[in-house]
């Protein structure tokens, strides 16, 4: 690995929709934190008067998920656009976690964790709850149903598990 180069951990659709280039991908974990949908999307796969439903990193629990490697001259522009793309209602707080990659090796990653504290976080609702704006939920990049369709299947993929991920998924294709 170059020095300077860096990493950042996907767990949504950054997995399969990363949007900047990247040297490396490795399937990864991340302790102390689970995915979840737990975020109220007012841009992306929702509206202010009709919200989607995304992902996000919450306290408590193990997340798998996929780290890239960014080449070093790569990484301001990387961070701009992730910036642009992540922050839009700072819903998101960027941290640096400890991911642990597929072959033991472990590096620090630019990861985006939910904010408890931000109006557009969904507090404790249930899996019966998550479907009402899952299934409503059409924004700027699409219907949130495709969204969670698309990152189940890379889970799938990738041979991650997620059974409230799985349960939503099978919900949305009785509809």
């Amino acid at each position: 690995m170059a020095q300077g180069d860096f990493w950042v951990f996907g767990y949504g659709s950054l997995m399969w929709r990363p949007g900047f280039a990247y040297e490396e991908r490795r399937k990864a974990e991340v302790v102390g934190y689970h995915r979840a949908l737990c975020i109220y999307s007012h841009v992306h796969r929702g509206t202010q008067e009709k919200p989607g439903l995304v992902l996000g990193l919450d306290l408590g629990g193990a997340c798998a998920g996929v780290a890239f490697r960014v080449a070093a001259d790569l990484k301001d522009a990387t961070l701009a656009y992730l910036r642009e793309r992540e922050q839009i209602t700072l819903v998101y707080r960027e941290v640096v976690v400890r991911a642990r990659l597929d072959d033991g090796q472990e590096v620090a990653a630019l990861a985006y964790v939910a904010d408890r504290g931000h109006p557009q976080y969904a507090r404790y609702l249930s899996r019966e709850e998550v479907l009402r704006p899952v299934r409503q939920g059409v924004g700027q990049s699409g219907a949130n149903p495709d969204y969670v369709r698309s990152t189940y299947d890379h889970l799938v993929e990738l041979a991650i598990e997620d059974d409230d991920l799985a349960w939503v998924v099978a919900r949305l294709s009785a509809d």
